[in-house]
């Protein structure tokens, strides 16, 4: 029987490609607002009354606005749901507001993680920098915070920056690590770079 399926050319059950789980739907959020009108309780209270829920979130607050992203996940009518609740909140014009669809993350059971630190006296391009060096080494930005503010001892305005990145357990640590902090010297950047540590 096994060998008739075959040979009209459709697989068995057993052989065929497992569905999408129901909930394999993703929606990336992306808000911009004034604190008070508090983006994260509008938005993460629309995706949970959506039937939906919230797989990653992230705030930050940048100048005088706060910024949320969330991840949202859920059934394919739930995210469709939450894309028509979204588009009303966005009518109503208290929150800057983009969304689209998306997948969940790839593990990437190849990088290994770690974390650098750069604090330098401010200057034009150093964030610009810093990613053309991971770009041009194939490295991946995970997450980025960087911020500009003045040292209390001197009052000059310094830069600092804290980078996750995912780095190729192909490429050569060392190698890596020399290369980085000599750029970094070039650029009288004062920078560590470290594993993770969990």
């Amino acid at each position: 029987m096994l060998a008739a399926v075959k040979q009209a050319g459709k697989q068995p059950l057993s052989e065929r490609s497992p569905r999408p789980a129901a909930n394999d739907n993703h929606l990336l959020i992306s808000v911009f607002a004034a604190p008070e009108h508090s983006p994260l309780f509008a938005v993460s209270k629309r995706v949970t009354d959506c039937g939906c829920n919230v797989a990653e979130a992230r705030v930050a607050a940048l100048g005088s606005e706060l910024s949320v992203q969330v991840l949202a996940q859920g059934s394919w009518d739930a995210i469709a749901k939450l894309e028509n609740a979204l588009a009303k909140l966005d009518r109503d014009g208290e929150l800057r507001l983009t969304h689209f669809r998306t997948a969940a993350k790839q593990q990437q059971n190849s990088a290994l993680p770690y974390v650098v630190e750069v604090i330098a006296a401010d200057k034009p391009g150093i964030l610009s920098q810093l990613a053309e060096f991971f770009a041009g080494h194939n490295i991946n930005i995970e997450q980025l915070h960087s911020t500009r503010y003045r040292a209390m001892q001197t009052g000059a305005d310094m830069f600092s920056a804290q980078i996750t990145i995912g780095i190729p357990n192909t490429m050569h640590l060392a190698a890596l690590r020399d290369d980085f902090l000599e750029f970094c010297d070039g650029l009288n950047l004062d920078a560590i770079m470290d594993p993770m540590k969990f």
